[in-house]
């Protein structure tokens, strides 16, 4: 849809996504309603911030009765397929949406859209970083610009009414928003899928089937970006219905197309043209998975017509971003990082295979319904000392203890992340790395992983 006006559009969760696309809608002529389970005192905040739209509240709690006079149902990131509500707007025939479709349906510049179960918020800022250093051209009246949002930062809706085509964004583009949306990147990019959100999706079948939307609304006139070492993502190929790309941290197949590394060195191909990149040692970021996001934001670089001057500064002054092996301090010799982002055990591993030396781990949070086995067995090989907190900390404590083995490893079980940092202040030696990377989502203690991150950056510097 590109005309709002006179429809009436229920929106579901008052967070950042929800608020500023009811800000949309209501500039452009729809009667919004935005409903949320929480009361309206703790929403005093979200409703101060839209005190000068029309839009109608409706809170503590999915009333059914509030679809009856509904066009379109918009779902915020973490409301879940499940509720009530959504089946009965199914059941219905009430079109679903959100502020990335709606975005993409009325932006009128070149989309980036990427998706992954690990790396796509750093693949996305590195994308960002690489258009930002080739749009600065132009007078102050016709400079282009960049913008990166979707399921990070700031929702896009809320510069879309300001943006040319000449514009250029970059959405990272999770599960939950792919879940409803029909419509597709003009560069659709699926990093890796992996085991993760399977407390929302329930089985790794659906979960996928939500990733591949990202390339089902494609025309033969767009480009798709696939993981080669991924097999979750490279399965996907066969629903590409334009150009191919891929990247991989071994040499490429002949007849593909993207960015591989080779002897330490970073290359691209692209049909005849060979181009080599950059070292590997160049890279700020520590481990082999960082490594594949820059060849993943190479190729999405490449397949959008970045420049390689611009691409390549890009890559060589990029440090990351927080919360992601954020190297937090280092104090008495042990150097404190915060992986806070790692939501699944999948991500937590390849935090632990980024590093050569000891490892105190602090694992924990709320379990995503997701198999543990796997990193147990690696922290019975890799790890020092395991300290775990939160709400899932007795299973994976009775876990690792499961996997056993010769080597074995010594755990230690906290009640909060507030004592797992002491508990691993005690426990850490000079040379060791005391790694933040949970495995398991925030919510059993903090808003979100950014949350958790931030109090583990003070509780750390606060240690003496």
């Amino acid at each position: 849809m590109t005309n709002w006006s006179n429809t009436h559009v229920l929106i579901l969760g008052a967070a950042r996504q929800g608020i500023a696309l009811a800000r949309w809608l209501s500039r452009h002529g729809s009667h919004v309603t935005l409903n949320d389970s929480r009361s309206a005192d703790e929403l005093s905040s979200a409703r101060a911030s839209l005190a000068d739209t029309n839009v109608t509240w409706a809170v503590g709690g999915h009333q059914l009765e509030l679809l009856d006079n509904t066009d379109v149902l918009c779902l915020s990131g973490g409301i879940p397929m499940t509720l009530p509500i959504v089946q009965e707007a199914v059941k219905r025939g009430i079109p679903l949406s959100n502020d990335s479709q709606i975005f993409m349906e009325v932006t009128p510049c070149k989309t980036i859209g990427i998706t992954g179960s690990a790396g796509k918020t750093t693949t996305t800022t590195l994308v960002g970083e690489m258009a930002k250093k080739g749009r600065g051209q132009g007078t102050e009246d016709n400079k282009t610009s960049v913008y990166v949002g979707g399921n990070i930062g700031d929702p896009l809706i809320n510069y879309v009414d300001g943006m040319t085509t000449d514009d250029i964004a970059v959405l990272e583009l999770s599960s939950f928003q792919l879940d409803q949306m029909t419509i597709s990147p003009n560069i659709a990019a699926v990093l890796n899928i992996t085991p993760n959100h399977l407390d929302r999706h329930g089985t790794m079948e659906a979960y996928t089937a939500a990733k591949a939307r990202i390339l089902e609304y494609q025309t033969k006139e767009d480009t798709a970006v696939l993981g080669r070492d991924d097999s979750g993502a490279w399965d996907l190929r066969v629903k590409v219905k334009g150009s191919l790309f891929t990247f991989s941290l071994h040499d490429l197949e002949e007849g593909l197309n993207g960015a591989y590394l080779h002897d330490g060195l970073l290359n691209l191909r692209d049909g005849n043209a060979y181009l080599p990149l950059l070292l590997r040692e160049k890279i700020q970021l520590r481990g082999d998975h960082n490594v594949a996001n820059v060849l993943a934001a190479f190729t999405i670089g490449h397949a959008a017509g970045f420049k390689l001057d611009d691409m390549l500064e890009a890559v060589e002054e990029f440090r990351g971003v927080p919360h992601r092996l954020e190297l937090v301090r280092e104090l008495n010799g042990v150097r404190w990082y915060n992986d806070s982002i790692a939501t699944a055990p999948e991500r937590a591993m390849a935090a632990i295979h980024a590093f050569d030396e000891p490892i105190v781990l602090m694992l924990g949070g709320r379990d995503k319904n997701l198999p543990w086995g796997d990193i147990a067995k690696l922290i019975c090989e890799r790890v020092d000392h395991l300290v775990v907190f939160g709400e899932a900390a007795d299973m994976i404590q009775k876990t690792v203890s499961a996997a056993g083995g010769e080597r074995g490893v010594d755990i230690h079980r906290a009640e909060t992340l507030k004592e797992a940092v002491i508990l691993a202040a005690n426990v850490a030696s000079a040379g060791d790395v005391v790694l933040l990377s949970p495995g398991g989502t925030s919510y059993d203690a903090f808003k979100d992983f950014e949350e958790r991150g931030e109090c583990f950056r003070k509780w750390v510097q606060e240690l003496s």
